[in-house]
């Protein structure tokens, strides 16, 4: 197993830029430090699962890459880019599509609207006052292929209230995956779902192309560990152990975490 290091670089052995590299990230909350130090890289179409028990510092750190908090110390590169210092309202255009712990949609309007308006946010036309949605054809008809890829097409236009959580999920993958990402970050997908509801979504994430890279955050290790290539534990902020599933089952420290052992 390959442990953490101190420096991660930019650029994989084969010469392609990583897709996520992220050195030595700090960022405290008044005299609570909630990332420490953390280092890892993420190559281009990996899919990457980042487990740890609540308070580990897992949607910190999501927080952190796309920009919604700023650290204290350390760097984030985008395929070879420095974006540490972009702000986070440009990050989607360069490539970084997320989904959240908790459900962030608009109950009140139907999943097509929903779609449609996770579009607008990338194209110039959101600084048009006067434009009418529903006279962009071409934006309705991405936002359509949006649902039908997460098997949603035919309730595009049902209220999103009358929808079950684990079409809600959906919806917001589906939101995430029309920006078009080459990165895409998914919060604890499976959260609050059925065992089918999970079957579902995982069979979802495991069909998107390679062309985007995922990097997951589950706090239920045994649910997403037949999808992850790699495996991040964190603990405390800190990332303890790192490998693949095997190496982190079997991992000591993983088992202390989780086990108490």
């Amino acid at each position: 197993m390959t442990p953490a290091r101190d420096e991660i670089e930019r650029v994989s052995p084969g010469g392609a830029p990583t897709a996520l590299a992220v050195q030595r990230l700090e960022k405290s909350f008044g005299g609570l430090r909630v990332t420490a130090g953390v280092t890892l890289a993420v190559e281009a179409g990996e899919r990457r699962l980042i487990i740890g028990p609540n308070g580990a510092g897992k949607t910190t750190l999501f927080n952190l890459i796309t920009g919604e908090i700023r650290p204290d110390a350390g760097s984030i590169a985008l395929f070879g880019r420095d974006i540490t210092g972009v702000p986070s309202r440009q990050r989607p255009h360069l490539g970084i599509a997320r989904t959240y712990q908790i459900i962030t949609l608009f109950t009140g309007e139907t999943l097509l609207r929903n779609i449609t308006l996770s579009l607008l946010g990338l194209r110039r036309m959101r600084w048009n006052p006067v434009a009418r949605l529903e006279g962009q054809s071409a934006l309705l008809d991405e936002a359509r292929a949006a649902l039908d890829r997460v098997g949603l097409g035919h309730l595009a236009h049902r209220p999103l209230a009358q929808t079950s959580y684990g079409e809600r999920r959906r919806v917001e993958i589906a939101m995430a995956l029309a920006q078009r990402p080459r990165l895409l970050l998914l919060d604890e997908p499976f959260a609050g779902l059925s065992v089918e509801e999970r079957r579902d979504v995982l069979r979802l994430v495991s069909a998107i192309p390679r062309d985007v890279t995922i990097v997951m955050i589950e706090h239920d290790m045994d649910v997403a560990l037949d999808f992850a290539e790699r495996i991040t534990v964190l603990h405390f902020g800190e990332v303890v152990v790192e490998g693949s599933r095997a190496e982190v089952v079997a991992h000591p420290r993983t088992r202390e975490i989780y086990l108490g052992a």
